[in-house]
């Protein structure tokens, strides 16, 4: 039986794992407040620091509000064999934080390790969102790389704090059209690796509108896909975006990754296929916006209401 619960997450406030970011996030606390008070019933951790780093203080945070931790995002170089070492290291900081919380929370269900690639770092990949090609694709040796990264932090995280991890696929980094992300599935352990699907990423990543490519994937990936991000992509931003050569950052300062129910996802029908396939976790809605970009309280606001009406 399918039961999927709403969450949101710091990136929805403009805590994002880049680095020169002009602006200043929204202070934890006020997320927290705003998060909580806009319907949501979880949160992702958000970049390293960003929240409380020792397990008591986060939870006493959390809990007071009622809300669980449902992950976070790790973003490491695989590509690059030298810094497999560093990322498993990092990724294992953060799953002990996450296991520590959730063990102390009592939860039903332990947060996932959310690996991606290192994304907004290559400038090629950067510049080219939402419209790559195959030249700009990772060669087979770095394929390989790649895939054997991902199951390291994969398994070094499952072996010692009993989390699992989904990649996260996403603009601006080397796994980001479908056929980047069944490339990254084919090579690594089914059991080892699952997937977070991100509609917005993926749909833009796809480099065309057609609300289809997200369907197929969940009818695709269903059993690789652990976890769910929700995230709405505009079609007539995204189509300008790409025909004026935008980069990754424009066009999220442009709104690419617009309010839910605005752009080009059929969420009716995702949730239609999710509650088919027995899907039973959580839908983190995720509004990517710059430090200091929109107004965060009010866009969570909204697309809690929006997820209302299609019955979640």
């Amino acid at each position: 039986m399918s039961t999927i619960r709403v969450a949101n997450a710091p990136c929805s406030w403009g805590s994002l794992e880049f680095d020169g970011m002009e602006g200043k996030a929204v202070p934890y606390e006020q997320m927290l407040d705003d998060l909580k008070e806009t319907g949501y019933s979880g949160t992702e951790l958000g970049d390293w620091g960003y929240m409380p780093t020792h397990p008591e203080q986060l939870h006493s945070e959390l809990a007071t509000r009622e809300l669980v931790m449902l992950g976070a995002f790790v973003p490491v170089p695989l590509k690059d064999v030298d810094a497999h070492e560093a990322g498993v290291t990092e990724s294992l900081k953060i799953a002990r934080l996450l296991a520590d919380v959730a063990e102390k929370g009592g939860y039903d269900h332990l947060p996932f390790l959310a690996l991606a690639d290192d994304n907004g770092t290559d400038p090629v990949r950067t510049a080219h969102a939402g419209r790559t090609n195959q030249e700009m694709s990772l060669t087979d040796e770095q394929w390989k790389v790649f895939a054997l990264g991902a199951e390291k932090v994969a398994s070094a995280v499952r072996s010692e704090t009993g989390l699992r991890t989904v990649f996260h696929h996403h603009c601006a980094g080397f796994v980001e059209r479908p056929d980047e992300v069944a490339r990254l599935l084919e090579m690594t352990d089914p059991d080892l690796l699952g997937l977070v699907l991100d509609t917005g990423h993926y749909t833009y990543g796809s480099g065309n509108n057609d609300p289809e490519v997200v369907l197929k994937c969940l009818e695709i990936y269903a059993e690789r896909i652990w976890y769910m991000h929700f995230k709405d992509c505009h079609p007539d931003i995204a189509d300008r975006a790409r025909r004026e050569g935008w980069d990754y950052f424009e066009a999220i300062r442009r709104g690419v990754f617009c309010e839910l129910g605005q752009g080009c996802v059929d969420f009716p029908a995702v949730l239609s296929r999710l509650k088919k396939q027995n899907y039973d976790g959580w839908a983190v809605v995720e509004q990517d916006v710059l430090p200091g970009m929109g107004s965060p309280k009010q866009s969570a606001q909204r697309n809690r209401e929006y997820l209302r009406t299609l019955g979640i």
